[in-house]
């Protein structure tokens, strides 16, 4: 007659049954055992490495390449993975920022996010995700667009901005919400609340334009 199964292959089964390139965190298996217990199996399935251990709490089942070797989830699907689990809100900053919004083709390297969960930094082969943590209001702005855009003009700085940059900012900015733009503009340095507030105006005269015609 057979026992029952270990914490060890409770664990080993779960994660197997979600297929590699997942996330795993201890919060996954709740119920399956003590936090001790669940601690130790995941200790022990990094040590077989079945699991690769990101950083606290933070593990990988992944996909392995015979020529290429581990295959990484994308590090920005990582971290919305890791504020979900923190039940934190993020946002990108610096050259992250700049690349998303198409201001710079240089792809970053590091992923460098605020955040009002636990600091982290999280290793991935030759790249990282850092976690920074940081005031409630520069996490209350609203609009995704506009606080990317926040994020952007701090990382090049107001000598950097010159026409060709605020025609971008126009361009991406006429995509979001007015109302966000606004209220995020007065969450903003007071430089960057400036061209915010500039957009806003030239963006709204735009659109009141339209609607007279």
């Amino acid at each position: 007659m057979k026992g029952k199964p270990s914490i060890y292959t409770k664990l080993l089964n779960q994660i197997t049954r979600n297929g590699k390139g997942k996330l795993v965190f201890p919060a996954d298996f709740i119920g399956l055992g003590s936090n001790d217990s669940i601690r130790e199996a995941l200790s022990r399935l990094t040590r077989e490495k079945i699991l690769i251990r990101l950083g606290q709490g933070i593990y990988l089942y992944a996909e392995n390449d015979p020529e290429l070797g581990v295959i990484y989830p994308s590090m920005e699907s990582i971290a919305e993975a890791i504020a979900r689990q923190d039940k934190a809100r993020i946002i990108p900053t610096g050259s992250q920022a700049l690349y998303k919004l198409r201001l710079s083709t240089q792809v970053p390297m590091n992923l460098v996010y605020l955040t009002d969960g636990v600091r982290r930094d999280v290793k991935l082969g030759k790249n990282r995700i850092i976690f920074r943590s940081t005031t409630p209001k520069k996490l209350a702005t609203r609009g995704k667009i506009s606080t990317l855009v926040i994020q952007a003009l701090q990382e090049l700085g107001k000598n950097e901005v010159d026409e060709i940059v605020m025609k971008k900012i126009k361009k991406v900015l006429s995509k979001e919400d007015i109302n966000l733009l606004r209220h995020d503009a007065e969450l903003a340095p007071a430089w960057i609340a400036d061209i915010l507030f500039s957009v806003h105006k030239e963006l709204n005269n735009d659109r009141m334009a339209e609607t007279n015609k």
